[in-house]
Parts: C-alpha cells; sequence; structure tokens
C-alpha cells in the first residue's frame, strides 16, 4: 500500500498527512511493516514509489487470522491495564500488593469481574493466547497427551475430540458458558486452583502404587502438565530474553505473582 493510499484508508486528516512518514519510518524500524519498491501506472506512464507491506510476524494482528493474537494486544494497551505502569514509582514507596491495585484501588480479578467491556476484552486476550499456544503444543508435543482420556484444564480450550475436559475457571468467565458431552465448566471462586486440582487429583489417584502394579492395558494414565514461560537467561537469543523479561513485569504491574525460572 503507498503512503497516500494509507492516508486515505485511514481517513487522516489533510492537513496531518505530511507526518504520517515519521509514524510509518520507526513501525517499520521496528519490524512491523515492510517498505518496498512498487510500480504504479499513471496518465500511462509506469513510476516507482515505495510501499509498506505486512511484515511476516504483523499477520498475526490482521482479524481474520485463525491465531490472530490481535485481541491480546488490544487488551494490553488497554488504558486500565497500561495505567497501572504510570504508578510504578508510586507503588514501590506504599503498601499496595501492586501498581494495579494503587492505579484502580482493587485487584485485577475483582476489577476484570465488576467491569463487563473489561471482562469481554479480557477473556478473549486470553482466548487468543490461549489459541496460539495450544496449536504450538499439539505441533511439537503432541505425544505428551496420548493415552489421556481427560485432562482438567485450567483456562478453557479443547485439544482433541477424543479427550474430556473438565474447565476450572473464575466465576465471571465461565458464567454463561454451555459445555458439551466433552467439555464441562467448573467455577472455580478463589484465584488458586491448584488446592482444588489437587483433590481432584487425589481423589482418581488414591493407589499410585496399586496402579502401576496393574495390568498395563487398563492402566489410567495421569499427568499434571504445566504450560507456562520460564526465564532462561542466555538460551533463545536476546529477542526471546527481552519477552521473557517483559512477561515477568507484566505479571509484576498486573498480578501478584512472577514467571518462574527452572530453578526457582
Amino acid at each position: 500500500m503507498l503512503l497516500f493510499e494509507l492516508v486515505e484508508a485511514l481517513s487522516i486528516n489533510k492537513e496531518r498527512d505530511h507526518f504520517v512518514y515519521r509514524l510509518m519510518h520507526i513501525i517499520v524500524h521496528s519490524d512491523f511493516l515492510m517498505k518496498k519498491s512498487t510500480s504504479t501506472t499513471g496518465h500511462h506512464v509506469e513510476e516507482e514509489r515505495k510501499g509498506y507491506f505486512l511484515a511476516p510476524a504483523s499477520r498475526f494482528l490482521l482479524k481474520e487470522v485463525p491465531l490472530s493474537i490481535r485481541p491480546f494486544l488490544l487488551a494490553m494497551l488497554d488504558p486500565i491495564l497500561m495505567d497501572p505502569w504510570q504508578h510504578m514509582s508510586k507503588w514501590f514507596k506504599n503498601d499496595d500488593i501492586n501498581p494495579f491495585h494503587t492505579a484502580h484501588g482493587r485487584n485485577l480479578w475483582d476489577f476484570v469481574g465488576q467491569d463487563i467491556n473489561l471482562n469481554q476484552l479480557f477473556n478473549e486476550a486470553m482466548g487468543s493466547d490461549a489459541r496460539l499456544v495450544t496449536s504450538l503444543v499439539l505441533k511439537h508435543s503432541r505425544n505428551i497427551f496420548e493415552r489421556l482420556n481427560l485432562v482438567v484444564d485450567v483456562g478453557g480450550g479443547t485439544l482433541s475430540p477424543n479427550i474430556s475436559f473438565r474447565c476450572f475457571d473464575l466465576p465471571h468467565v465461565v458464567d454463561g458458558l454451555v459445555g458439551s458431552k466433552k467439555l464441562n465448566f467448573l467455577l472455580e471462586t478463589c484465584l488458586n486452583p491448584f488446592p482444588k486440582l489437587m483433590q481432584f487429583w487425589s481423589s482418581m489417584n488414591k493407589d499410585i502404587g496399586g496402579m502401576q502394579r496393574g495390568n498395563p492395558h487398563q492402566r489410567k494414565w495421569k499427568k499434571i502438565i504445566i504450560v507456562d514461560l520460564v526465564l532462561k537467561n542466555g538460551e533463545g537469543g536476546n529477542e526471546l530474553l527481552k519477552t521473557q523479561l517483559f512477561f515477568n513485569m507484566i505479571m509484576l504491574t498486573l498480578v501478584t505473582c512472577r514467571e518462574r525460572s527452572e530453578k526457582y
């Protein structure tokens, strides 16, 4: 797309169109767009102009892409989630649980549970993130789900038509959601679902030793599968490390936990 076409498509004030180039310059430099020469024909004369094209990674920002991360980006840039970053210095000097609480007077989960718009925005963000991560898990680690017939999931989603799912989540997340033969939604009123998960695990696995000694063809395979970001200094290059550190800062700013390393 040529620059003048972009200006027209975005209905930009004609008095501001000469400033757009500055914005496009930094967007290209940040690898969101690519700038290439393109041939156009006008008045029967072919001329070469500079056009802008989506970089490969930026295609994940398109609405129509199945694994679009657009909802996640919109949520993270929402003023409600951006404002806590402006309160970081104040938070370091007070007793609030995190900068989000300093900015809004309550924790993120209480806010999301009472604000319909943010609740929808946040759920769509988590859904888009889960779809992308799930696709990678299935592509590279499908074997970890072999021999399983039931998955207790924190956050929702489906992986295989041959597996049944029980999804634990907060009331405002699963309220109104209708399950199916293979999917059940269960309310979780506390912020930490793991005690209930462990209780569920214990009820299904009272005698692990007996299970292991049984007929191999009749064993019920049980696993705890944690899909999460792990901080690894020096592995994967600088850009991957930068992503890990930024996610760690998101945990600090919006919630009360942190990203884990393999050691801690």
